[in-house]
């Protein structure tokens, strides 16, 4: 990959944080002394330096950061809550079938129960046992025991099934518990990531247009010196895997999502959070992975940058709060943060944790 690209298209994944920065106040100049002087317009707000905008830069980086680590335990917790919902459906179902079994088993038991009181409490075994006949004899002790085992059989599966309805019933409540504690962690994220991308969003806005031009070039520059930095340490030199089929669809897909916008939780077709591109880049080569790109880093297998191939996922930050798709030639494909699009950038160029493997 040529310098120019590193240049342009990996910068734009520097941004994965950001913050607010109030802008400098305006100044006024109206002496009360002085008599019939006019008033003084407002004094042009003094331009912030490259210094001060870089430090606008970092505390938007910052902030971003904290959104994708609020994202991530969104996503999490919505996981969570799809597949408790789904076991408590499946339990559900499960204690309707345990209580028409039930009922089924009751209806057995009163139906011998009248029987037997038909009988004036003697069974039809018993009589056939008080029967002089030596054949009728053998043949009712045998219908006895027969039906004393039926009884006994009868008795334990409904025992049973009584046990496994209140089991069932218990894990449900369980279950339902955890789904509504999940429910209170998702909009307890949600909460804290609009809070964040608004604090981005209201400072990016009190900059001047000319400010917004440099502070994105500030942010080019900032991706292309890690970047630079990365490359020039020869780690490309070692790394020559190639990409498998699977991995050649995951990357196919993943580049097909190039302009999309990113949204925080969304897994497309028409937006993406980072994790959200890579899982359904990945079930797009028929593999399913996690859902987030901490629990990415934590069950797929680790391999050394060095021995990375197209299609693997690189995880960023030391909070796994990141994650692109290596395309090779030293770059990734990735959804970098609100206010930005899926693109093509350096895989260098935002802080490496790891590298993982869907398809080992």
């Amino acid at each position: 990959m040529t310098g120019k690209r590193y240049s342009t298209a990996t910068a734009v994944a520097l941004i994965c944080a950001a913050t607010v920065l109030t802008a400098p106040g305006t100044a006024f100049a109206s002496p009360a002394s002085a008599p019939a002087s006019p008033v003084k317009p407002p004094a042009e707000p003094t331009p912030r330096t490259d210094k001060s905008l870089e430090e606008v830069r970092k505390e938007i980086e910052d902030l971003y950061h904290d959104a994708g680590v609020a994202t991530d335990a969104y996503n999490a917790a919505e996981e969570k809550a799809d597949k408790q919902s789904e076991q408590i459906v499946k339990l559900a179902k499960d204690i309707v079938e345990g209580q028409a079994k039930l009922k089924k088993l009751k209806a057995r038991a009163g139906a011998a129960a009248r029987a037997q009181y038909r009988n004036g409490g003697v069974p039809d075994e018993a009589k056939l046992m008080l029967s002089d006949d030596p054949g009728r004899f053998l043949d009712g002790a045998g219908r006895m025991r027969q039906g004393e085992k039926a009884t006994k059989g009868l008795l334990t599966e409904l025992e049973r099934t009584q046990d496994d309805l209140r089991v069932y019933a218990e894990d449900a409540t369980a279950r339902w518990k955890k789904l509504e504690a999940n429910r209170k962690e998702k909009a307890a994220s949600k909460k804290r990531i609009k809070k964040k991308i608004a604090a981005a969003e209201a400072l990016e806005s009190r900059l001047e247009k000319k400010e917004r031009e440099r502070l994105r070039k500030l942010e080019e520059a900032a991706a292309l010196k890690k970047q630079s930095a990365w490359v020039s340490s020869g780690v490309l030199k070692d790394i020559g895997g190639k990409a498998t089929p699977a991995g050649k669809k995951a990357i196919a897909f993943a580049t097909a999502q190039i302009g999309k916008p990113y949204v925080w939780g969304a897994e497309g077709p028409g937006s993406y959070d980072c994790s959200g591109l890579t899982s359904k880049a990945w079930a797009a080569a028929g593999k399913g992975i996690p859902r987030t790109s901490q629990e990415q880093w934590k069950q797929l297998p680790r391999v050394d940058v060095k021995n990375m191939r197209p299609g693997d996922l690189i995880i960023y930050h030391s909070d796994a709060s990141h994650v692109g798709l290596y395309v090779g030639d030293g770059a990734i494909v990735h959804a970098p943060r609100p206010g930005r699009d899926v693109t093509i950038a350096g895989a260098g160029s935002m802080q490496i944790l790891g590298v993982v493997r869907p398809d080992k």
